[in-house]
Order: C-alpha cells, then sequence, then structure tokens
C-alpha cells in the first residue's frame, strides 16, 4: 500500500532492516572500513555519501514527488549548486524581487564566471518570453516571492521553458512539499532552504535540492561531493528528526497565519497585506496559502517602535519555526540589495514579513493588536476599512 506523506515522514524502509531503533543511528564518522581493496563499497568517505544523508536525501525526494534528491550545508549552498550546473556564457532570468542573498550571490559573484542574469516581473509570463535570449539556459522562480509574495504560474513557465529547452528551477521553501509541488507542475528542479519549514525549529541550517533529471542530478551530485557543500552527518541526522513533525506543524501555522490575516486586513495602521491564499492563481497551484504573509504600516516611520513593543514574535531573520517570526526585508533578508534598487522594488521601512508559528493565535493578535495600536493615530486614521491583498 502506498504511504501518506505524513506516514513518510515519520517511518523509512530502513528501520527493522538496518537498525532496530525508533530513530537511525547517528554515523558520527568521517571515513569507512574497506573490506577489498578496489572492491564495491556502500561508503567511503562522509564528504560523499553516509547513512545519515542518504536517508534524509531520500525523504526530501519522496516529499517533493522527485527521484534525486541533495542536502546542502544551507540555503545558499544549495542554490549556488543549481546556478554551477551552468556554463560560462549562459543566461538566466530571475524575478526582480529575488531574495537578496541570491541577489548577492549573482550580481557579486557568478557575474565574475560570465552567466548573465535578468530581473523580470516574474508574475507577467510575456515578460519572461521576452527576456529569453537564445543564451537563457534557466528560469528561475520564487512563487511566492520573497518579500512581496508576487504569484508565479509554474504551468505556465513550465509550458513556456519546454518551447525553449530551458531548465526552470523553482524555490518552495515558503510553501513547502506540503503545500505545493512545483516538480508535479513541469518545473525541472526545486529548491529548499531547509532551515527554514523543513527543520522548524531555528537550530538547522540547511538547504536542498530535488529533480527528475538524471543529468541534473549528476551533475548536483558532482557539485556538493566536488566543493564540500554536503549537509554534515549530525545536521542531517537533526534534520532527519525533525522532518517527522513537519505535517503538524505546517498545518497549524497555516490555520494561524489565515487568521493572522484576516486581523490585519482590518486593521486601521495596516496599508497593505501580501498573502497568497488570496490569489486565485496560487490557490490552482498550491494546497493552501502557507505560513508566511507581508504587510506594509500606514506609518513607515513607525516601524521600530512597532518592533520594540511586540512581545511574542522573534524580531529576527529566517522564517518557518515553531515561533513566529517577524522580518524586516529592508534591513535583513534583502539588505545586500542596494538602497534605490529596494525602494523601486517596494521594499521599503515599513514592509514586514510575517513567519507565523504555531503559538495561540488568539494571543499572538492581541500581541500585534497592542504593539499596532500604539502606531497610529486615530484622527488621521478615520475607519478601519478591510485593506487591500494582494494576489
Amino acid at each position: 500500500m502506498k504511504r501518506t506523506k505524513q506516514t513518510e515522514l515519520i517511518h523509512d524502509m530502513n528501520r527493522g532492516h538496518k537498525y532496530k531503533s525508533a530513530n537511525i543511528p547517528l554515523y558520527y564518522s568521517s571515513t569507512y572500513h574497506q573490506q577489498e581493496l578496489g572492491g564495491p563499497y556502500e561508503y567511503d568517505y562522509a564528504r560523499s555519501g553516509n547513512p545519515n544523508r542518504e536517508l534524509l536525501e531520500t525523504k526530501l525526494a519522496q516529499l517533493e514527488n522527485g527521484q534525486f534528491g541533495y542536502a546542502f550545508n544551507s540555503g545558499i549552498a544549495a542554490i549556488t549548486a543549481v546556478f554551477l550546473t551552468l556554463q560560462a556564457g549562459d543566461h538566466v532570468i530571475l524575478p526582480d524581487d529575488v531574495y537578496g542573498g541570491t541577489f548577492r550571490l549573482t550580481e557579486s559573484i557568478l557575474s565574475r564566471f560570465n552567466i548573465s542574469f535578468t530581473t523580470v516581473n516574474a508574475e507577467d509570463i510575456n515578460e519572461i518570453r521576452k527576456a529569453i535570449r537564445p543564451s537563457t539556459r534557466l528560469i528561475y522562480v520564487e512563487t511566492p516571492s520573497n518579500p512581496l509574495f508576487k504569484i508565479t504560474d509554474i504551468r505556465q513557465v513550465a509550458q513556456l521553458a519546454k518551447e525553449y529547452g530551458i531548465t526552470v528551477a523553482v524555490d518552495n521553501t515558503f510553501m513547502t512539499p506540503l503545500g505545493q509541488n512545483p516538480l508535479d507542475l513541469g518545473a525541472d528542479i526545486v529548491i529548499h532552504s531547509a532551515t527554514k519549514f523543513l527543520g522548524g525549529h531555528s537550530d538547522v541550517i540547511a538547504g536542498a535540492v530535488i529533480t527528475n533529471d538524471k543529468t541534473i542530478a549528476d551533475a548536483l551530485y558532482l557539485i556538493q561531493n566536488g566543493t564540500g557543500s554536503g549537509l554534515s552527518v549530525y545536521d542531517s541526522w537533526t534534520m532527519t528528526q525533525h522532518i517527522k513533525t513537519l505535517d503538524v506543524r505546517f498545518q497549524q501555522s497555516v490555520k494561524n497565519a489565515k487568521e493572522v490575516c484576516r486581523f490585519l486586513e482590518q486593521h486601521p495602521a495596516i496599508a497593505y497585506v501580501y498573502y497568497p491564499g488570496n490569489s486565485t492563481v496560487h490557490l490552482q497551484q498550491a494546497h493552501n496559502g502557507g505560513a508566511v504573509l507581508g504587510f506594509r504600516l500606514k506609518d513607515e516611520a513607525y516601524a521600530q517602535q512597532f518592533a520594540d513593543k511586540l512581545t511574542i514574535p522573534l524580531v529576527s531573520l529566517s522564517l518557518g519555526g515553531v515561533e513566529t517570526i517577524l522580518s524586516h526585508p529592508n534591513t535583513m533578508s534583502h539588505a545586500s540589495i542596494p538602497e534605490d534598487i529596494r525602494e523601486a522594488r517596494g521594499i521599503t521601512f515599513g514592509l514586514f514579513r510575517l513567519s507565523v508559528g504555531i503559538e495561540n493565535v488568539e494571543e499572538l493578535i492581541a500581541d500585534l493588536d497592542y504593539a499596532l495600536k500604539e502606531g497610529y493615530d486615530e484622527s488621521v486614521v478615520k475607519s478601519a476599512t478591510k485593506q487591500r491583498s494582494s494576489g
């Protein structure tokens, strides 16, 4: 009988065979004994492969309905590995509000190696089409995007890319494999910052890449092994334990996010709410609205005071933890992008990103309400009409 993802997260085929314990043992070793000189071996050196990383990579592939999974020592290492499958002279299309770390990687590092990049509004398939060149080899998608929650139609992009023989990679960090499966929609590669929801406890830095394409898989393994960017034995073991609770964590966060969204949409201190669950395109390709949303303060000068008055959210980088995390893209995730570009793209001082955790949602909303109430003048803000939400 085929098992659900919820069951596969918890159990694996090796239990009861290779080991009898509830959890896979930690193989804390850098090297392995070779019984026959020059003969076949399952593992030789932990950088090249080990039981703990192998099990995690198997689970990651299963979650995304893929055949090949690779675990890296950070999300940006996973993204780098995908770009390193390219050649000098190749061209890549990126969303115009791409994650700041990806922007820094492409603009300041990979551009040195004669790989060129064009940014477009990835919500518009015609802009993507116009950006295609004879040298275009990759269309890189974030959907929902970070931090403006733009939605890209993955099916449309995959169909377009197929016309030109272009690879499509999708960063699926915000939605997790339980919320969206890009490979099923036609993408060739799925990327995760596994630090976020997959790990879920803000204690492991990790990344993942999944594909069904054997050629891409071989290239990814060469990079993982050759650059030493694979996830460590201990972190692989830890991630395998954390991923067992992904379903219950993510579903509770999704439920809480819906309620927080409704609250923010009605709040007079909020100018705009960005929530994927309000997008028809998003809901046609995803199972739910996710657990991350954005909002913009009407009074951007109040941003610091608002953050100061909160007591529940962790004000920090990152997302996807069991705790609610409030991020300030202008000074955190997108600080590496030049100020004029940030401002032009709407990543202003009053913009916040909220990764909703699994706390009591009524207490979380009360905390947000208290901090927001201190930040608006009722003589200026007349009514609490529902605010617009992006899609």
